[in-house]
């Protein structure tokens, strides 16, 4: 697959009220066009050099080139993407977001007057800096919000970088298309455009049922600007190609291995693979193989993962359980070069290997020892015990010990300093939450290192269970969020139901969870509680819990 580098590009969706609700302009592209034929489209187009020409980023009212370029994370010439979203819409729909020196909108008898351009600019007759300082316009930059980022995936005849915003539509102007890329216009609510997508009657690429989908719920025009202004961060939607036994397949940004796919293969180059098979070796960076062990479970996912890491000596990190399989694969992926053995924790899924891996290659075991348990590795037999922060050189690369008690108080979080990838064990998992099960595991220890692991510069997670994790951070003030809203809901139960025993609280605290994971939600519960009894907020009478006061 040839890598081909997106075109930056501009879309502008363009919002006004009606006796329904809020509507927005849409243009239907030729059936004929190249690039999502016969799609119904927001106006935009391609970003020219032009648009960021200093005498046009005068012309921008309330925007600097330096605070627009910082908004969209470029280094430079952002105010160009503003520009180009107001050209291209005048160019392709016949309505200019433009106001006069002092900042007042076009009239409508002027805007009659100045449609004549619109040809000239689309022949090439005129250039849009000239436009405006022929007729001294403006640009309200100030009044146009960025909204989204999508780029279009590899292997598509064209490819962009595409900008979207959003703005007020200019009273008095309806807009037309323009009879050569664009074949028809509509102005239409975002749920009608949604549900003639869903009965097959209106084609819509993926990004623009997504900004549909975003603007649908909203009541007033101005809302909706409000909402798209108050956006702290945009985030790039960058769809990947992987294969596997199914054969190519376009991998989305909420999907589990979206991130995994773009960490692997930053050339795009399509080859990745998507599926995790036990046993077979996945090369995940120039410094990280993952080796999958033949326990898949409801509580281990595809199965623990083992990590081997460095290049002419290796550490393995988590050798898993103790199958015969397993340790083959692992041995077979080391070719003879594992020096190191490190665990993040002892239950009987990541650690118990250790000890046959050692046998076979006389590695070095580094972790902590096991704690009293049940489901603990009670023959772990540690030569090293690291500090929390202790880097360990171990050839050629170095891991960083992080002590991160919570799911298990012997719990260690081990990052790759060279490439910012932190093995995270069970402290977060791909797809599921933890369960954090007392005595062992604590809630308050869980809650405490996960905000410290915000304070670490940490690229991607590679987690004990799934697919690599991005957006790291992002990820743990996830994790932060879900136990509190859970945490929330068990005091709210109690507030409800006055005194309560543990059984009758999960059901209530859990019932957007099947019943058959009930048993396993009573652990973390019986955390959340223990939590919540410490802070001195709920009480526990031999077993029956209620609010403190």
């Amino acid at each position: 697959m040839t890598r081909q580098h997106p075109r930056p590009a501009s879309t502008l969706v363009l919002l006004r009220d009606a006796a329904q609700g809020p509507e927005l302009f849409m243009v239907e592209r030729s059936h004929a066009a190249d690039f999502v034929a016969g799609a119904y489209v927001f106006p935009g187009g391609g970003v020219d050099d032009a648009d960021a020409h200093p005498r046009l980023q005068a012309r921008a009212q309330g925007l600097t080139d330096a605070a627009a370029s910082r908004r969209l994370g470029l280094p430079s010439n952002g105010i160009g993407y503003w520009v180009a979203a107001v050209r291209e819409c005048f160019e392709e729909a016949g309505i200019l977001l433009a106001v006069d020196r002092g900042g007042a909108p076009i009239a409508p008898e002027r805007m009659f007057e100045l449609t004549g351009y619109r040809d000239k600019l689309n022949a090439g007759e005129i250039g849009f800096l000239e436009f405006l300082e022929r007729e001294d316009l403006y640009l309200p930059c100030d009044r146009i919000a960025y909204f989204a980022h999508w780029i279009t995936p590899p292997a598509r005849s064209r490819r962009y970088s595409t900008r979207f915003f959003v703005a007020l539509a200019p009273a008095g102007q309806v807009g037309s298309h323009d009879a050569g890329e664009t074949v028809s216009h509509t102005w239409i609510r975002p749920a009608e455009a949604l549900a003639r997508f869903e009965q097959g009657t209106l084609t819509l690429v993926n990004a623009t049922r997504d900004a549909l989908a975003r603007l649908a719920d909203y009541k007033e025009a101005r809302v909706a600007l409000e909402a798209a202004f108050a956006l702290d961060e945009i985030v790039e939607h960058r769809a990947c190609w992987a294969t596997g036994r199914d054969g190519k397949r376009l991998f989305r940004r909420n999907d589990p291995a979206y991130f995994e796919i773009h960490w692997c293969d930053p050339q795009e180059s399509g080859e990745s693979t998507y599926e995790m098979l036990p046993g077979i070796p996945k090369r995940l960076d120039a410094r990280v193989t993952r080796v999958i062990a033949p326990n898949p479970g409801m509580m281990t996912g595809p199965g623990t993962n083992s990590y081997l890491i460095g290049d002419k000596e290796l550490a393995v990190i988590d050798p898993g359980p103790d199958d015969a399989a397993h340790l083959e694969a692992l041995l077979a992926a080391g070719e003879g070069r594992i020096r190191w053995i490190l665990c993040t924790h002892t239950h009987i899924d990541h650690s118990p290997a250790a000890a046959a891996l050692r046998a076979a290659t006389g590695a070095e075991i580094i972790g902590r020892p096991a704690p009293q348990g049940v489901s603990q590795d009670v023959d772990f037999a540690p030569q090293r015990v690291p500090e929390h922060g202790e880097r360990l050189r171990l050839g050629g690369m170095t891991l960083r010990a992080l002590h991160t008690p919570g799911h298990a108080s012997n719990h260690l979080c081990y990052l790759l300093e060279e490439t910012r990838m932190l093995f995270t064990g069970d402290h977060v998992m791909q797809g599921s939450t933890v369960v954090i099960g007392p005595p062992d595991g604590n809630m308050q220890a869980y809650l405490r290192s996960l905000k410290a692991l915000l304070a670490e510069d940490v690229a991607v997670f590679a987690p004990g269970h799934g697919y690599l994790i991005g957006e790291p951070h992002k990820e743990v003030r996830r994790l932060i969020a879900h136990r509190l809203a859970r945490e929330a809901k068990v005091t709210a139960a109690l507030d409800r139901l006055g005194t309560s025993t543990l059984e009758a609280l999960v059901a209530a605290v859990y019932d957007d969870v099947h019943p058959r994971l009930h048993r396993v939600a009573t652990r973390s519960l019986s955390a959340h509680l223990e939590k919540l009894v410490a802070e001195g907020r709920v009480r526990d009478d031999s077993g029956r819990f209620a609010l403190v006061g």
